[in-house]
């Protein structure tokens, strides 16, 4: 799969184009992907960057980062991927304007889209238009209960399987491994403490069972309320794993949310939990 950042980046062709944030990659993403290359004609997503909530003014919490959506979008094959910048200029672009800047460029015969899609400056553009403008387009079925915001509105809850059916994987966090207080160390599970971009969903506090670096992990998304902490931390403790992460991007899987996070009566009752907390984490089971 090519990559670009510009329509002309990427040779004219016959091409078949799906158009969308597709944030998350889910099953619905990857149905429409694959609608392009049955279609004959060169296969080709085009997605956006910043999401366009963001750049519009709107709070929009996302389930993957830019490099990951790229990544997951690789994962089902196109031939190219045209990572458009959302700009305020763009947003303005009327769709007639769009076509002929974005879509006319690209050799674009045929557009894979919901009968919902709408496109260009005040969602004015429509399966019709493009109809009109000389564009074949193959209707897409939409995923029966699967979307970005519904996925959201799962991981909001902690309800972490159902997400991960609608996703096709267990959601997932990425960032960097940055120093934490050190005290799982001490007590002898040491953790990774992950720093993650502002605008990603992170679910809510609670531990968790998940998997890193090909292993599972036991994770704990909140403040430390037994050591009376008020920031946010997620912290994974990689089971069976022995190495320096400090400084790593790490990718963290989380399967299931185990318990609400708490204060203990001792730091004894404390250790005792997370080893139950850790056994939990080797018989779960990672959703699909």
């Amino acid at each position: 799969m090519k990559v670009a950042r510009a329509p002309d980046d990427l040779e004219p062709g016959s091409r078949a184009v799906a158009i969308g944030t597709f944030d998350g990659v889910h099953r619905g993403h990857r149905a429409a992907i694959e609608a392009t290359k049955n279609t004959g004609l060169r296969s080709t997503v085009v997605t956006f960057d910043p999401h366009p909530r963001l750049v519009l003014g709107y709070d929009v919490q996302l389930l993957t980062t830019l490099d990951r959506r790229v990544e997951l979008i690789g994962d089902a094959d196109p031939d190219d991927l045209l990572v458009l910048e959302f700009t305020t200029e763009l947003s303005q672009l009327d769709p007639e304007e769009f076509v002929a800047k974005v879509l006319a460029p690209l050799g674009t015969e045929a557009v894979v889209a919901a009968e919902s899609f709408r496109f260009g400056r005040g969602r004015k553009g429509d399966i019709d238009l493009l109809h009109t403008l000389g564009m074949d387009v193959h209707e897409v079925p939409l995923v029966p209960g699967v979307s970005s915001s519904l996925i959201r509105e799962l991981l909001v809850r902690g309800e972490m399987r159902e997400a991960a059916t609608l996703l096709g994987r267990p959601h997932e966090l990425e960032g960097t491994v940055v120093s934490g207080d050190q005290r799982g160390g001490t007590l002898g599970f040491p953790t990774a403490n992950l720093t993650v971009a502002p605008y990603l969903l992170v679910p809510p506090y609670g531990i968790y069972a998940g998997a890193a670096l090909g292993g599972r992990a036991a994770i704990s998304i909140g403040v430390n309320p037994h050591y009376g902490g008020s920031e946010r931390r997620i912290e994974a403790f990689l089971l069976d794993f022995e190495g320096d992460l400090y400084g790593r991007t790490l990718r963290i899987e989380l399967w299931q949310r185990l318990r609400d996070e708490r204060a203990f009566e001792s730091e004894d009752d404390l250790i005792r939990q997370i080893v139950l907390d850790v056994e939990a984490t080797r018989s779960a089971d990672r959703p699909s």
